[in-house]
């Protein structure tokens, strides 16, 4: 009633037809998720990766840090997911894999020399 014809006809014009307006609406979502693949997910992933890849190669004689900052010496791998890390002499724990922080030094493989 208080709105003049012409005002609107412009209005119901203003949309573009199709739907490259509605994915351009969506075109600023699509890069934020983009940026945050590439900025946040990618490389935390790579580092679980490279995380699983030093579990799985530990052996007897490494030098480990725990997540709980217990320095020692791995003396034994067990099967079920544990280690058996010596901090002190004849003082030994035993800890997950997975709270394997950080490789000290990694011992040489033993030669097959007989």
């Amino acid at each position: 009633m208080f709105i003049t014809p012409a005002y609107a006809q412009a209005a119901g014009a203003a949309g573009a037809p199709g739907g490259f307006a509605a994915f351009g609406q969506f075109l600023p979502l699509i890069l934020i998720f983009v940026i945050m693949y590439f900025l946040l997910i990618r490389p935390q992933q790579k580092k679980a990766k490279e995380h699983k890849t030093m579990v799985e190669t530990l052996r007897r004689g490494d030098m480990v840090v725990t997540q709980g900052g217990i320095i020692g010496k791995v003396t034994h791998v067990r099967e079920e997911g544990e280690l058996e890390v010596e901090i002190a002499a004849n003082v030994k724990v035993r800890v997950l894999k997975q709270t394997i922080l950080q490789v000290l030094s990694k011992t040489e493989p033993a030669s097959n020399d007989n």
